[in-house]
């Protein structure tokens, strides 16, 4: 089998190793790949990997080796899969592999919202401290997340993950899915706008889809408390950005923190980039080494799956 990876740096800088993928076959690995190297790069291959270089129907029709395309991620929005489908072409993706992280980074946005600690450990070093007539002192407001009420919407693996933690952390938990299902008894489920209007913290949690695309709008956000915060770890594309930033700035949000944006790399005009209050952390939630390596892992047993004959998390 010829295997090639169009975009392996992310997953794999240098801290992991190929070789049980190289096991599989003939194997080219690329750390990226542009849109013009794509078809050459390609061009024999009958099994690709893709982390985030799209793959459109125009490609699979100059493809004509290829039969199953690994995902590197869980979020299968880069691949046509109505065009993969039709072609016979298997997609499989890798499910739940950062679900501990992506939680880990949700409470670490909300943390340096609502505590601020690596904004004051920089006046620390900047000298603030030294030079401060009193033992203590704060710059922003330090609140207290007991007692405050989490918003998430999707309550999928990593929105269950974040609820467990903020049960942990004392605060009320309620939640949004378009079809409710079984959740632990401190969840409590709500219509969106009802969630939007009772939350301190609004969490997204959810896949990007054509219904969601740009759902926290104008109208969302005027629904929220003045001084709430919302976090996103799931998908830029879900937030209208020049309406959250229009928020921040004019104070009727207390903060965001943000792990995602609508583009990435973003543009340096970007409007949340030097919103108020707005953290934005470059898409680093599910890239901790253990979550990397069971990234690769998986996408290994996917492929060992397919090769005899009983795919596995097929998503197409």
């Amino acid at each position: 089998m010829n295997l090639v990876v169009l975009d392996g740096y992310t997953l794999n800088p240098g801290d992991l190793t190929w070789d049980e993928l190289k096991a599989l076959g003939s194997c080219e690995i690329y750390d990226r790949s542009s849109r013009d190297e794509l078809l050459s790069r390609a061009a024999h291959a009958e099994i690709l990997l893709t982390n985030k270089t799209e793959l459109t129907r125009e490609q699979f029709a100059q493809l004509p080796a290829l039969k199953y395309i690994g995902i590197l991620a869980t979020g299968t929005n880069i691949v046509d899969l109505a065009a993969a489908r039709e072609r016979g072409i298997v997609v499989t993706n890798v499910p739940a592999y950062s679900t501990a992280s992506v939680a880990q980074t949700t409470f670490g946005l909300l943390l340096e919202l609502t505590q601020h600690v690596g904004y004051h450990a920089a006046t620390v070093r900047n000298g603030n401290w030294s030079r401060n007539p009193d033992w203590c002192y704060w710059e922003r407001p330090l609140l207290e997340l007991a007692g405050l009420t989490l918003g998430i919407v999707g309550l999928g693996r990593i929105g269950t993950a974040v609820a467990k933690l903020a049960n942990a952390f004392e605060m009320r938990v309620v939640a949004h899915n378009p079809k409710p299902h079984p959740a632990p008894n401190y969840v409590h489920w709500l219509e969106l706008e009802e969630l939007f209007r009772q939350s301190d913290v609004v969490s997204l949690h959810c896949p990007l889809t054509a219904e969601n695309r740009g759902m926290v709008n104008s109208e969302r956000l005027s629904w929220m408390k003045p001084g709430a915060l919302l976090l996103n770890t799931s998908r830029g594309q879900l937030i209208d950005e020049p309406a959250l930033a229009q928020a921040l700035n004019a104070g009727r949000l207390a903060g965001a923190g943000l792990d995602v944006l609508s583009a990435e790399p973003p543009p340096p005009d970007n409007p949340l980039i030097t919103a108020r209050n707005c953290i934005i952390t470059p898409h680093l939630a599910w890239a901790t080494r253990a979550a990397r390596s069971r990234l690769l892992q998986v996408a290994v047993a996917n492929i060992r799956a397919f090769l005899a004959s009983h795919p596995q998390n097929v998503v197409s």
